[in-house]
C-alpha cells in the first residue's frame, strides 16, 4: 500500500508529521465524452426539425443568428452523445436520465404547452429578440461563425 508523509519542514500555522494512507484506486474508470463536435448529419437533422417546428408553432428565431447556431449546435451534440436532442440550455445532474425522461428534449414541455423557450430557439412573434424568419439561414460548412451566414 502507497503512503504519503507530510513535510514539516515549513513553518506554518499547523503541521501535520504523521503518515496518511492513500484511497485505494477505483475498480472502474468511466470516459466523459466532452467538448465533442456534433456530427454534420446531426446538425442537418437538428436544422431542418427547428425550420419545421418554426412554422408549425408559429413562432421565429432570433434576430441574432449567433443565438440560433449555439443552440442548435447544442440540441445536435446532445443527440449524438445521448440519442435525444436534449435542451442545451440547462445544467442537469444526470443528463443520460434527464434524455431518457424526455421533459426537457426539445421540442421541451414548456415549449409545447406555453411556447416557452428557454433558450430562445423558438419566439413568439411579440418578442422583442424574434426575427422575422423561420428559416435559419445557417449552413453546416460556416457553422460555429456568428454572423457568416
Amino acid at each position: 500500500m502507497r503512503a504519503l508523509q507530510a513535510s514539516t519542514s515549513y513553518s506554518v500555522a499547523f503541521a501535520i508529521s504523521s503518515v496518511a494512507q492513500l484511497p485505494p484506486p477505483p475498480r472502474h474508470r468511466h470516459v466523459i465524452l466532452a467538448n465533442l463536435e456534433p456530427t454534420e448529419k446531426s446538425v442537418e437533422i437538428m436544422r431542418k426539425f427547428s425550420e419545421q417546428y418554426a412554422r408549425r408553432s408559429g413562432t421565429y428565431f432570433c434576430v441574432d443568428k449567433g443565438v440560433t447556431s449555439v443552440v442548435i449546435k447544442g440540441l445536435a451534440e446532445h443527440k449524438d452523445t445521448l440519442g435525444a436532442p436534449l435542451c442545451p440550455c440547462r445544467h442537469y445532474d444526470d443528463k443520460a436520465a434527464e434524455a431518457q425522461q424526455g421533459f426537457w428534449n426539445c421540442p421541451c414541455v414548456p415549449m409545447r404547452e406555453r411556447k416557452e423557450c428557454h433558450c430562445m430557439l423558438f419566439l413568439t412573434p411579440d418578442n422583442d429578440f424574434a426575427g422575422q424568419e423561420q428559416g435559419t439561414g445557417i449552413s453546416y460548412s460556416n457553422w460555429g461563425f456568428p454572423g457568416r451566414f
